[in-house]
């Protein structure tokens, strides 16, 4: 149990506090709840720099978005706070060779690896790309991964690869595993994350029982899913798993429409952007197997704590101590579990 207690564990930016809530006043509850990291996000670099400099930033301004940056990473520096990462980096792979949209992917890349130094981290979180115009063509995946990878490796960086389980191609811990392997690359790893595999493979915002079902009894879709966290503490290498975000979800008290909202967004993806709250804080999802099966790779690093929960004004006022200090405990009940 020694070792799990020495478990280093981050608090994401964009996960606490309200749109009123300075980036000082999160970093400050964050580093004084006991957490050791943040993952930075980059809207929040943006919004701290809208503060520091004194105008808005556009999301190509990359000299203006260094200095920000340069700047928060001297804010966390102060408080004694690690930046684990820079997140999140979207619907970068896929696009068709020669297209505008890869240029533009590759474009943002070196920009973003611009912010990561002045930031002062060498991580970098990739998403799984989830517009429906990219390839199938898990090999191209693989290697618009790998030739982000070796942008990365100029600078000894790492780029850590999530599935989002409302991606287009890769929405299982497994898909990103396996594309990983396939980019064959040092510094690719896994960025695993609770409510991504336990909310894809095992949950559903859009049935009245918040289960999948597709014909499946209660019984095989837990078979499933112990089958699948099974097959990755075993199959996954512990040194490729470089960190853990930590979420629950929210049954839905209405069932989301299957259908994309009008930005295109799939209801996973809704469900994922406002009703994951902190474990053990009104979620429902088998989370704690999730844990378990991580674990069992042998895996000691990095946990982050990464919500987006509607309800926290409800819950919690405005009151950012008290919801870092919510989380700690949720992290601490959940290793001991």
């Amino acid at each position: 149990m020694a070792s799990l207690l020495e478990i280093p564990v981050a608090f994401a930016t964009c996960s606490i506090g309200l749109t009123k809530h300075t980036l000082h006043e999160k970093i400050e509850a964050i580093a004084q709840s006991g957490f050791k990291g943040v993952e930075v996000s980059f809207p929040d670099i943006q919004s701290f720099g809208r503060r520091h400099l004194g105008f808005e930033i556009d999301d190509h301004d990359y000299t203006s978005l260094c200095k920000a940056a340069t700047a928060v990473g001297e804010l966390c520096r102060r408080h004694d706070l690690k930046v684990l990462v820079l997140q999140p980096f979207s619907n970068f792979e896929g696009w068709p060779k020669g297209s505008q949209e890869r240029k533009d992917a590759f474009d943002r890349a070196r920009g973003w690896i611009e912010i990561m130094t002045a930031l002062g981290t060498g991580m970098l979180q990739v998403g799984s790309t989830d517009s429906p115009d990219i390839t199938p063509d898990v090999d191209q995946l693989a290697g618009d991964l790998a030739e982000l990878a070796d942008l990365l490796a100029e600078r000894g960086y790492r780029l850590a690869y999530e599935n989002w389980c409302w991606a287009t191609h890769a929405p299982t811990w497994k898909d990103v595993w396996d594309i990983v392997q396939r980019a064959n690359r040092d510094n690719i790893g896994l960025c695993l994350d609770t409510f991504q595999t336990a909310g894809g493979e095992w949950g559903d915002p859009t049935t009245s029982s918040g289960k999948l079902e597709n014909g499946l009894t209660e019984a095989e879709l837990d078979d499933n899913y112990r089958k699948s966290l099974q097959e990755l503490s075993i199959t996954v290498p512990a040194n490729r798993i470089y960190f853990l975000q930590i979420s629950d979800a929210y049954r839905m008290a209405e069932p989301l429409s299957r259908e994309p909202d009008e930005s295109g967004l799939r209801p996973r993806g809704r469900w994922s952007h406002d009703y994951r709250p902190l474990p053990f804080d009104g979620g429902y999802l088998p989370i704690e197997e999730f844990v378990k099966a991580v674990l069992a790779t042998g895996f000691r690093g990095w946990f982050s704590i990464e919500v987006f929960d509607g309800q926290f004004e409800q819950k919690y006022g405005d009151n950012l101590f008290k919801f870092a200090e919510k989380a700690m405990e949720g992290h601490c009940k959940l290793i001991s579990s």
